[in-house]
């Protein structure tokens, strides 16, 4: 299992690296989507400067697994990109999901290498420092 969560801890920052990057150099020329909401909300955080925030959050995340530091914080900071990337596709293009339903397996299997840095994020009563 281990050397199945270096692969995919290796393959999830590679892609999160090229598509991060791809927000600042649109080097990958995408077509525009079909649904006019989609444009709608694409205007919408490109013209506000907001997408740039996403894009620095996905470059960051897959320079730190790619270099395999603070992997944690780099699923921590994946996991709100991917849940973003997946309702966007739900709603606005659900016949495009494929490539970020692979991403979150690719994440769920690097978090199950790492699941017990989070064993008390969801405590109902976290220790606490004394």
């Amino acid at each position: 299992m281990k050397i199945v969560s270096v692969i995919a801890r290796y393959l999830l920052g590679l892609l999160f690296t090229v598509f991060g990057l791809n927000g600042f150099l649109n080097f990958i020329h995408q077509p525009p989507p079909t649904n006019p909401l989609a444009i709608q909300f694409f205007i919408a955080i490109s013209s506000s400067h907001f997408a740039a925030f996403f894009f620095a959050v996905q470059l960051i995340g897959g320079l730190l697994l790619l270099s395999g530091l603070f992997i944690p914080l780099a699923l921590t900071l994946l996991a709100a990109e991917l849940y973003n990337i997946l309702a966007f596709h739900l709603m606005f293009a659900p016949a495009s999901i494929a490539p970020a339903l692979v991403a979150s397996v690719l994440w769920i299997l690097v978090f199950l290498q790492y699941r017990a840095s989070f064993k008390d994020v969801l405590a109902a009563k976290p220790a606490m420092q004394e």
